[in-house]
Parts: C-alpha cells; structure tokens; sequence
C-alpha cells in the first residue's frame, strides 16, 4: 500500500526521473532535437508576440543558402535556439529574460525590474546579447561563457556578471519590496491570478509559476495564502469557460494578511441541462519547467470546473513514454480525485509525424504501441494498426491537433497535405472511410479554421465523425501559450444519458451528440433534433433550423450544409427553414475575434457535430467532397514515398493498401 493515493510508488519514481532530466539538461529533458523540441525551450521566453517560427526559418536559410524554402522546415532542429530568441525578440527585454547588449563602444543591461519581497534571493534569466565583430567572454556567476562574432547565449544569473573583469550593476534586474500577504476564497476551488502594478505574478508557496495564452499569471485552488509585495495587487478570480471573472485591486499592508473574498458568476450550466465538458488532450509530463504530480492535474481540474479530462500517456521524440507508469497504474479506472461532476482518466496519445497523431480516452488497459517512425525507425506500421488496437481496448479514437496550414473551405488537399513531418492528421482521410477513427478535435490548439473545413469534406464524404476539443496542455510547462493555459480553455461538450461515467460520457461522443468551444455555449435543433440525431426525409419535405449561443464573445453565428453557409446573422438565435431534396448534414457554428474567454490565437469558436438528414434512404455522399478525399489519398501517396521512413517496401507497401481499401469506400459512394 502506498501513502498517498495520488503518488502511488512507480509513479513517484518516474517524477523523480523527470526532475533528474530537468536538472541535467534544461526544459527539453534531454529530448533529440526536433524542431519542436527546440522550439520548447524557446517558448518559455517567446509568447505570441513574438515569431519564433520566423527567425527558426531566416537562420535556417543561412546556414542551407541552397536548400528550397519550402524544405528549410527540414533543418530547424539544428538552428541556435539563442539566436532565435535573441532575433525574435527585436530588442524587446521580458520580465523573465533581462538583457546585457555587448556593444563595441561597451554594455548595456536593459531589464524589465522584478519586485522581490524582504531578503529572498532573486535569479532570472539573461540574454547576452553581442553585436561585436570578435568574440567576447562574460563571466556570470563564476561561470565563464564566451560569444562568437555577434553571437547571443541565454543564461541563468543571481549574484555577479563580469566583462573584461568589470562588474556589471545589476541593479536593474530587481528592486526589494515589503512583505503582506492576501488570503484568496471563493467558497469553491476556482482559478486565480494575483499580479503587481508591472505583471509580475505573484503564487502561494510550492505552487508552479504559471502563465496561460494571454500571459496572466494563475494558480488553482481555495482559501490559499500568498506573499505579496505591500503594493497595489490585482487579483482575479475564474473558474473555466461556465464562470464569468471578476477582479478587485487590493493594497495589503506589510506584514499582515489581507482577506480577499471574491466569487466568479456563472454564465451558463451545462451539467444541469445534461452536458458534460471535456479536455480530451492533456498531457501531465511532457518536458517543461516544472515537471507535473497528479494532484497537480487534481487541482486544475476541480478548479477549472472540466468535467472530464483525459491525461495522455506519449513519447516526445525518443522511446520514452512519459506517464505510462500512470497509465499502467490506472487504466481503466478513475482517477482518485473523480466525483460525480469530475472524471479523470488515463489515455494515450499515438503519434507519428508524418501521417498524424491519435489519441484514445476510456482505455480499459494499455496498448503495446505507443508510436513510430522517431529517431530514424520506419513509419510502420499505418496509424490504423494502432487504432484498431485501441479501439479493441475500448478507447474512443480521435486524431489532435489536426492541421496546421491555412485552409479554406474550397482549397484542394496538396494546400493542406503540403510537406515533409508536421504532425498533421494525414491519415484519417483513409481511417475515416474504413470506420476506425470516431472523433476530430476541431477545436485544438492549432488551425482551427483549417480542421473545420477538412471536418465538413469528410462528413460530406458520408464519414461519421463526432466533433471533439483536445487542448494539448501540458501541465509541466509553465510558460509555453496555449500549451501552459488550463486543461479545458477550449472543450467537447457530450449531451450524456444519465450520471456521468467513463462509459456514458464516451457513449454521447460515439454517438455523435457534441459540440466544441473555446468558451460560448452552442445549441442545433433540426425539426426539434439534436446532433448526432438522424432525420429521415422525403424529397422536398420542409425543416425548421435553429440556433442558439450563449457567451459575450460571440459575434456572428451560422447554419451550414454540405452545400455551405446556409445562414448567418448575429449571436443569440438564428433560424432558416429549407426543403430538403437530396442528402444533407447540419451544423452550427459560432465565431468571434480576440477576448479575453477564448486563449486561441484566433478568437472565439464554437462548432456542433451535425445532425444528419437523409432523404429517401440515401445518407450524404456529396460528389465534391467524395472526389476530394480521393484526391487527398493521392496526394498522401506522394507525401509519404517522400518523406516517410521505410526499412523494406512492405512496410511502404501497408501504407499503400490502406489506402486503396479506402478508395474502394469513396469509390462506391460516388456510385
């Protein structure tokens, strides 16, 4: 028996491996460098405000002057991620990466000033950033680290930085503040932010240093104490997507603690009308700054108010599978923090770069496969072996994080299936028609837009897929996006018969009955039907379309067909009538620019899965889309000859065959 349900022994051990290869390497755990491997360590210093991708590319150009643009991707594991950093930010100092310019008239250390509260000790990080011609060594803390011709390096410092044996002031870095603390409650775990005049945020003790997409500082929980500096304190409450904030502006005084009561509003209640919300991709441990206990995810969960998350099991870019010893331990059970609103579980995330990653939620046992094609090993077998297996230990597959090209609703697949290993969900055009795929996460953190307009092709096609949200969190980052918000910032909400199990939740996703968002409340009725819902017409017969949206983020809502936009106006209701000649699907969807709700770069997003009308017998199988997952398989077929990895044509030659058994589906759909 072991002490603490939520740390049984294997689990235990392999957080205490995470943190050996934190502390040995740095937020990579000593990953290969992929591109985003690399690219994880920069994003603790570059948000979205800043290109990281960009600079990647202009430094991979100059190292390969030859190479194509469109191949430069290829070499973006080998860029200086220093140099990006440093290239990416313009000049721009971040309150957690100081600046010390080497000019060839001197230095200069530029720095957004820390508070630091009575005598604790203050580290932070520091660009040395050199626009000499000759290489320059500065010695910081001890340590010596010497700059090629204008080269850039990012290093940790605390006490000292010398250069030509001057010291440097570093008296900008920080000023020191009065100690107070504030006493944060609801009455209810809720999510938190507690943050100084110049953003800087401000954490009860032990608890992880967190920035979501917005870059506000935030933490979990209730009734929870936290030093502040005897300053003006902005402190803000919120509890996921169902809650409005609500925010206050306190001056606690030194050395007291000052009682901060303030309660988010509901907005709106899904549970009670049945609906159950999701995070369908989360991962616990995968790199970062602070790797991740289960309570961790308890925390975020019951503060988040997510009804159900699913914690994915996944290698990063080598063998190892972080949080499989979890997986091991759980599978098929509830998490222990689950009750009657909150249910947790261990899944899986498949990945192969170069035909797309799956993941599985409501597993009863862990697969033997848990991904293929890294560090040179063949892309074998197609992601539909895995599937297979998956689905035969009872997960609901989806694939995540689908694409992430721009994407029109009336672009040709070679737009989308453009090149080379980009985690894109290149398969499911082929898994979709051979029934092994149940779920796309339309809502994801990626393109949005792009997912959305594959998703309707391949219901048009005449697949039946649920609409589902996996956010890809990952809750040992702590500054990294959206990758670093909550579990849950967006969420597939499943309209559940009864209490809410593992079994029921995955029921209402398998039988289509979901909507996604990023925050608003979307309701669909056909002549009264839901999604999922399949109505059963005569040619010409007349249905009533409704739509209803709830959320302030909400600006324009629409009706479409496999025919397109049916109807659009503003949010809060829309309805059209149409008469139905020839099979047909009908969604909703809700859109919006920027808020402060939604942490999608793009804004605002809502979208149902579809109620299916079929017409004298005849389920959709629209021509256009039809025609367009037969174009998609040929143009994966030269894709993957391309840039898969193949020890013997056999092993290309699966590939091959699944997708001429899906051409076989497509091709009888057209007849």
């Amino acid at each position: 028996m072991c002490d603490d349900p939520l740390l049984p022994p294997a689990v235990a051990a392999a957080l205490a491996d995470y943190r050996s290869l934190r502390n040995t390497f740095d937020v990579r755990w000593g990953e290969p460098p992929l591109g985003y491997v690399v690219q994880a360590w920069a994003t603790v210093f570059l948000d979205n405000r800043y290109g990281y991708w960009a600079a990647a590319l202009r430094q991979a150009a100059e190292h390969h002057p030859g190479v194509p643009a469109e191949d430069l991707e290829d070499y973006l594991g080998e860029v200086d991620p220093d140099r990006v950093v440093r290239d990416a930010l313009g000049g721009d100092v971040l309150d957690n990466l100081a600046a010390l310019r080497l000019t060839p008239e001197g230095c200069l250390l530029e720095a957004d000033t820390q508070v630091v509260l009575g005598s604790s000790p203050f580290r932070t990080g520091l660009l040395l950033d050199s626009s000499r011609d000759e290489p320059v060594t500065v010695v910081v803390d001890g340590i010596p680290y010497t700059l090629g011709p204008r080269g850039a390096k990012v290093v940790e410092v605390a006490e000292s930085v010398l250069v030509g044996g001057r010291p440097i002031d570093l008296s900008p870095l920080s000023r020191r503040a009065e100690t107070a603390a504030i006493r944060v409650r609801a009455g209810f775990p809720c999510r938190w932010s507690v943050m100084g005049a110049n953003g800087q945020g401000w954490y009860p003790r032990g608890v992880p240093p967190k920035r979501d997409a917005h870059r506000r500082p935030y933490f979990h929980g209730d009734d929870l104490v936290v030093e502040v500096p005897a300053e003006p304190i902005t402190v803000g409450v919120a509890r996921g997507m169902e809650y409005t904030t609500a925010e206050i502006v306190v001056t606690p005084e030194a050395g007291a603690t000052t009682l901060v009561e303030l309660t988010p509003e509901r907005l709106y209640d899904a549970a009670a009308r049945g609906w159950y919300g999701g995070d369908l991709h989360v991962h616990l441990n995968w790199m970062g700054e602070e790797p991740a206990a289960p309570a961790l995810a308890a925390t975020a969960q019951h503060g988040e108010d997510l009804h159900v998350l699913n914690l994915v099991a996944g290698n990063v870019a080598s063998e190892r599978v972080y949080d499989v010893e979890a997986l091991e331990h759980w599978a098929g059970k509830d998490l222990p923090w689950s009750d009657d609103r909150h249910l947790a579980r261990l899944g899986v995330e498949y990945r192969n770069d170069v035909v797309g990653h799956c993941t599985a939620f409501g597993l009863r046992e862990p697969p033997r496969r848990y991904h293929s094609g890294f560090r040179g090993t063949a892309d074998w077998p197609p992601n539909a072996v895995a599937l297979e297996e998956l689905r035969a230990l009872g997960g609901v597959t989806g694939y995540g994080h689908p694409f992430h090209t721009p994407f029109g609703d009336d672009d040709p697949p070679d737009v989308v299936i453009d090149r080379g290993r980009s985690c894109a969900a290149r398969e499911i055009v082929a898994d979709a028609a051979l029934g092994l795929i149940d779920t796309l996460d339309v809502l994801n953190h990626s393109s949005i837009a792009a997912t959305a307009a594959v998703y309707r092709r391949l219901i048009g096609a005449g697949n039946r897929l649920a609409v589902t949200a996996g956010t890809d969190a990952v809750l040992s980052f702590c500054r990294r996006g959206t990758a670093s918000s909550p579990p849950g910032w967006e969420r597939v909400y499943a309209n559940v018969a009864g209490p809410l199990t593992a079994e029921s939740y995955a029921e209402a996703i398998l039988l289509g009955r979901t909507f996604a968002t990023t925050g608003p409340w979307l309701e669909l009725t056909v002549n009264g039907h839901g999604p999922g819902d399949t109505l059963q017409l005569s040619p010409g017969q007349r249905v009533e379309i409704a739509v209803s949206s709830v959320g302030p983020e909400v600006e324009t809502l629409e009706i479409r067909t496999a025919d397109g936009v049916l109807a659009q106006g503003p949010p809060g209701r829309l309805t059209a009538f149409v008469s139905v000649r020839e099979p047909t699907y009908v969604v909703a969807v809700a859109s919006g620019g920027p808020h402060p709700r939604s942490m999608h770069r793009s804004g605002a997003y809502a979208h149902t899965s579809p109620v299916y009308v079929d017409v004298a017998g005849g389920h959709v199988a629209r021509e256009a889309d039809v025609r367009w997952c037969l174009a998609w398989l040929d143009r994966l077929e030269v894709v993957l000859r391309r840039f898969g990895t193949f020890e013997t044509p056999e092993q290309l030659g699966d590939h091959l065959a699944l997708y001429e058994r899906a051409r076989e589906v497509y091709r009888r759909r057209l007849t």
